[in-house]
């Protein structure tokens, strides 16, 4: 049974490959082995890891943090869903890899450095490039919900800088 199973996902990785369907380089054969080498699917069940409020160094107002996941290595992605309350933002940081916002809930704002503020509403997906300054929070009356996905280079995820000031941010 193990050596149809192989034969037929050996086909399918040739098969895709030719129709362009999967990026070079993925290989069905190896993900089929993967049991062999005690990779398990991993579930982690809502309500199981607890909650973390914003540390007032890295933002402004009331923000809650809950980790989504941290992949294990040699994987580099992590993702958290942060929730602002009216006015909270985070601090002017960067990402060595850059990262992606998600927006679930509320409304919020996005600024890059040298850029404008913009709107950013539920189904938004934000993109900020590798060493790219900017923030992002609620706007001033209305909360926001948005999940952050972004990986780790030597071992970080973020350089946090100055706070974003009430100024700036009412701009």
């Amino acid at each position: 049974m193990l050596f149809y199973r192989r034969a037929f996902l050996r086909a399918m990785s040739v098969l895709t490959a030719g129709l362009g369907l999967r990026p070079a380089g993925w290989n069905l054969t190896e993900h089929a082995s993967n049991e062999k080498r005690g990779y398990e699917m991993e579930i982690k069940r809502v309500g199981t890891q607890p909650s973390a409020k914003g540390p007032s160094d890295w933002f402004t107002g009331s923000v809650r943090i809950d980790m989504l996941f941290q992949a294990p290595d040699p994987a580099l992605v992590q993702g958290a869903s942060v929730t602002f309350e009216p006015a909270a933002r985070t601090a002017w940081h960067t990402h060595p890899l850059g990262q992606t916002l998600i927006v679930t809930a509320g409304c919020g704002w996005a600024q890059r450095e040298g850029g404008s503020i913009e709107e950013i509403r539920p189904g938004d997906v934000v993109w900020f490039s590798p060493g790219e300054k900017h923030w992002h929070g609620a706007t001033p009356t209305t909360g926001m919900t948005h999940i952050a996905i972004q990986e780790k280079k030597d071992g970080k995820v973020v350089d946090w800088m100055e706070h974003v000031s009430d100024h700036q941010y009412k701009k």
